[in-house]
């Protein structure tokens, strides 16, 4: 392990969160032993954990009460592009980024579609705001609406760049960004994914990898038992 004598990573994740999930398939490609420290997000651990003493100084870690947040000793990080990069800054291999400038760029533009034009549509707070606001059905259309323009955008990206992953043979950062949003797309909002063979093609090598698998929501030790 690439961090054995050390003091061991804490993470604190909740299962389904996409963005804890990149971050766990990080740890794991990076070979990093960690605590597991889940923050059930449904229940509000993240905003009155008074049953839970491991999570009595959360908003402290984190004012803002998201998921993922990573304690490395005296160092605190709370957003989980922030945190992949530093753990890729601290332990550089395998390295996240290729050395090509135009591959990097792209790995960069498809982390980008993930993180700023899908995932905060289907955001928890997001999409209960507008269930209860409006209906469960335009909650449904609106998050269909923000996958299916980012996965668009994703395939004309990586169609000709893309190899067994998302650019080339080698995992790099847009696969960590794309293999959570891609397994919520299809597990938890029930996506279409013939329109994007590309995509498509990428989630299959994640599926045959044990980093990937490790990592995956109903795999942690907080997924319920039936989901």
């Amino acid at each position: 392990m690439a961090n054995s004598g050390a003091e061991k990573l804490k993470l604190y994740s909740y299962w389904r969160s996409s963005c804890a999930h990149r971050v766990r398939i990080a740890l794991a490609l990076k070979g990093l032993e960690y605590e597991y420290i889940p923050v059930n997000l449904i229940k509000g651990d993240q905003f009155d954990p008074v049953y839970r003493f491991d999570l009595q100084d959360f908003k402290k870690i984190n004012p803002m009460g998201t998921v993922p947040a990573l304690v490395d000793g005296d160092v605190v990080i709370n957003d989980s592009f922030a945190i992949i990069m530093y753990l890729d800054e601290k332990y550089p291999e395998p390295p996240l980024l290729p050395r090509d400038i135009h591959k990097r760029a792209v790995n960069y533009q498809a982390m980008s579609i993930v993180l700023s034009g899908i995932q905060p549509h289907q955001n928890l707070a997001v999409i209960r705001y507008i269930e209860e606001k409006i209906n469960a059905e335009e909650k449904t259309a609106w998050v269909n609406n923000a996958i299916t323009k980012g996965f668009t955008a994703l395939e004309k990206l990586l169609v000709n760049c893309a190899g067994k992953h998302a650019t080339g043979d080698e995992i790099y950062l847009a696969d960590l960004f794309l293999a959570p949003q891609i397994h919520g797309a299809i597990n938890r909002f029930q996506i279409n994914m013939e329109p994007y063979p590309t995509l498509a093609k990428c989630y299959e090598s994640y599926n045959e990898l044990p980093v990937f698998q490790n990592a995956l929501p109903e795999k942690q030790p907080d997924a319920p038992s039936t989901i």
